[in-house]
């Protein structure tokens, strides 16, 4: 059987990876592959919109057991809500002050008097006791507790109305300080924050994307592409997220990490493909020829790295934590539509396009951009580097690990609402205050009791010694508050501290180790569990601290396998990965600095709480290893094509790295920008995430790619790419072996006159 004639790359037909079938496919029939996914991406909006409200998160351990007890009774709770009475003047104290004793008074008879939009008001003008639990110990400040009742919509109804007897009750008293903070009140306070920051994020993020890419590409057609895909994918991708939240729990944070992800994923892909595709035609080729080295070279490496992300996202299911599996889901949709979209799509709007990609050029910027050439200052680095690979690898490896030594100081916490967001907000103000005059007032502990006759009076005797015990105690608080929802007890005792510092962890350890085995010591058919922010986050954390080393080991070993499997070169995998480790830890470290040390608390406008987000360490771990396939698969198929065709290492590192950085750059700076929009969102949470990512994506765009990199291929020399003979050329079946071989212009003529 005579052999199949060569094509520009030098691969049989027959042989053509399956992304260029796709992508062939695709770019024959255009329409249908544009109108295919625009349907998609309808019908995935028209099924999120569809698919209702979703599965509620639960904390892990304890507190989810004891969480789920109070769902399954299906009635509906009441908000506990807190009005904080203070004077203006410091030395005024409410036992002889007439004024500070009228305002309770006014603003306890206009709560009772709200017909039914405040229960079980109680005042420090009650009783002795009431004045005892209700007024702070250094005397300035009295508070006023209330309920209101659910369910949700209706408790926001009646909650508003509350807030306008306030207001009338405040505007008679002039000179008293009224503070409103609850549960309510925070809760709406922090999602008000949380929906204000995505739509910044999502107003931010499309314009300076845009704007990148215009200057990457000196075309405005060109620049607009990517951008159209990725919002579509993201648009798809949060309507799919919806139907899979009726199943799997995913938070308000998954929103807009699936925007971060995809945003920053999306144009990347698309990126690679388009550069490769400009660089092709700029090269010589017809656009069909373009597109379709485009699709078997940048749509491999595409699918290559979107794998890579998926799978190492796949690790966080193994924490069996609410928050973490709802990030994975959400990840893993959007990243798998972009690559869905760039492989598709993207070659038929290619397709369609033609050479008008480059349609409405920016002046004097589009014609110097259209043409493809190596970096300059990269080459030159990269050159510097292999001759010296000892001294500026070293300098570089020095550089980094002097970066990461703070990370060792590393304490893993969780703001409380009152630390997540700044104290300009009214409702966070109020909560503060309240925090210091009556520790654990925001954030209580709940004891949950459940069990035949808890709300019959058999839980009596252990509420009482609980009361006992909460009055006796430095650590834990007063006013203790009881409510049966359903068949179930619910009873609320304030914690000192800040609820997520150690004095916090303190008191819950008491309640729980000391405070209730003693209460219900001889109570037979009773159970109970304690939940509450301070006991979500403790138990979250005793997870983390089991599971984490599960997820990093999977995550490193799918990273090594799927490296090793793109470029069967295991030298090659393992330096990879040991070199994305020293980049993570370098971030780590910038992110103890800026935010547990508060180097950043002034020009990012935070308050530090000492500490690093607990969940935000595994997740940048997790997805990092995902995204920085992005720079490896293309840096190391340009090094490793040059060395199957016989160049020797030197030379295949400086101009693998040469060819390959205008691609890795523009990539790497759409992904910073994208990050960093998220360090000037409100939440530290966002705070911390995007400067954590566009850290950790910045030292591995320069420090690693550039220099260490380069540095370790070139002392590792020919054993880098294992036994295989250069003259073999290169196989089939890696990323790099489906470059064509940029060759002369009379070669690659006499190529295209034999195809």
């Amino acid at each position: 059987m005579p052999p199949h004639p060569p094509t520009e790359a030098g691969v049989p037909p027959a042989r053509a990876p399956l992304t260029e079938r796709i992508a062939g496919w695709s770019a024959r029939n255009a329409k249908k592959s544009i109108a295919g996914w625009l349907l998609l991406v309808v019908l995935s909006v028209l099924a999120g919109s569809a698919a209702g409200s979703g599965a509620k998160t639960s904390d892990a351990g304890e507190s989810g057991r004891a969480q789920r007890v109070i769902r399954e009774e299906r009635t509906v709770a009441s908000y506990s809500e807190n009005i904080l009475v203070e004077a203006e003047r410091r030395d005024s104290r409410f036992a002889d002050d007439p004024r500070l004793q009228a305002a309770v008074k006014d603003v306890t008879e206009a709560l009772r008097g709200s017909d039914g939009a405040a229960e079980k008001v109680l005042s420090p003008l009650d009783s002795p006791q009431a004045a005892a639990e209700l007024v702070s110990e250094d005397g300035r400040s009295a508070l006023v507790t209330f309920e209101i009742p659910g369910p949700g919509p209706k408790a926001d109804t009646r909650f508003a109305a509350v807030e306008k007897s306030v207001a009338e009750v405040r505007k008679a008293h002039a000179d008293v300080r009224f503070a409103l903070a609850g549960d309510l009140s925070l809760t709406a306070a922090v999602d008000q924050a949380a929906d204000e920051d995505l739509a910044q994020a999502e107003a931010l993020s499309l314009p300076v994307t845009l704007v990148i890419l215009l200057v990457v590409f000196g075309a405005l057609v060109a620049a607009a592409v990517p951008v159209l895909l990725a919002a579509t994918a993201v648009l798809a991708a949060t309507g799919l997220l919806a139907v899979a939240g009726t199943v799997v729990p995913a938070n308000s944070t998954v929103s807009s990490v699936v925007l971060l992800v995809g945003m920053a994923v999306g144009v990347d892909y698309s990126l690679f493909y388009l550069r490769r595709d400009r660089e092709e035609r700029a090269a010589g080729r017809t656009p069909a020829e373009a597109l379709r080295i485009s699709a078997r070279t940048s749509g491999h490496a595409v699918v290559v790295s979107g794998l890579t992300v998926m799978l190492s996202m796949a690790g966080l299911f193994l924490t069996g934590v609410d928050v973490f599996n709802g990030m994975a889901v959400g990840t893993i949709i959007v990243v798998g539509l972009a690559v869905l979209g760039s492989v598709t799509v993207l070659p038929a709007t290619l397709a369609l396009l033609g050479r008008r990609v480059d349609a409405l050029r920016v002046p004097f910027l589009g014609r110097r951009r259209t043409t493809a050439t190596k970096s300059t200052l990269w080459t030159a680095t990269a050159a510097a580097v292999v001759r010296k690979p000892l001294l500026l690898g070293g300098a570089a490896l020095l550089a980094l690990g002097a970066l990461a030594v703070p990370a060792l100081d590393m304490k893993l916490s969780e703001p409380g609402r009152l630390d997540s967001l700044p104290r300009s907000i009214p409702e966070v103000d109020a909560g503060i205050r309240l925090q210091e005059a009556f520790p654990g007032g925001p954030d209580p502990a709940q004891i949950v009791i459940w069990g035949q006759g808890a709300t019959d009076g058999k839980a009596d005797a252990a509420v009482a010694a609980v009361r006992e015990a909460a009055a006796g105690s430095k650590l834990l608080g007063e006013p203790v508050t009881v409510q049966a929802v359903g068949d179930v007890l619910s009873v609320k005792v304030p914690l000192a501290g800040k609820g997520t510092d150690a004095t916090s962890v303190e008191a819950l350890t008491e309640l729980r180790e000391e405070v209730l085995p003693r209460a219900f010591e001889g109570t037979e058919g009773l159970d109970y569990g304690v939940t509450g922010r301070t006991a979500g986050l403790h138990d979250f954390a005793e997870v983390l601290d089991e599971r984490s080393v599960w997820v990093i080991g999977f995550v490193l070993a799918i990273s090594l396998v799927l490296l090793v499997a793109a470029f069967r070169a295991p030298l090659v995998a393992l330096a990879s990965v040991l070199l994305n480790l020293l980049s993570i830890g370098a971030a780590y470290g910038v992110i103890v600095l800026a935010f547990q040390y508060g180097g950043l608390a002034g020009p990012l406008g935070f308050t530090s709480f000492g500490g690093v987000v607990n969940w935000l360490p595994l997740f940048m771990f997790v997805i990092l290893f995902g995204l920085s396939m992005d720079y490896h698969v293309f840096i190391l198929s340009r090094i490793r094509e040059r060395r199957l065709r016989g160049e020797n290492s030197k030379d295949a590192v400086v101009q693998g790295v040469g060819a390959s950085a205008g691609v890795v750059t523009s990539a790497a700076v759409i992904m910073i920008a994208v990050f960093a929009l998220f360090a000037t969102l409100s939440g530290i949470e966002y705070k911390m995430l995007g400067v954590g990512m566009a850290t950790a994506i910045l030292l591995d765009a320069t420090i690693v790619r550039g220099i260490l990199l380069p540095a370790v291929l070139t002392l590792l020399g020919d054993r880098a790419w294992g036994r295989r003979r250069p003259d073999e050329g290169p196989s089939a079946d890696g990323p790099a072996a489906q470059e064509p071989v940029e060759e002369p212009e009379t070669a690659r003529t006499s190529t295209l006159l034999r195809t």
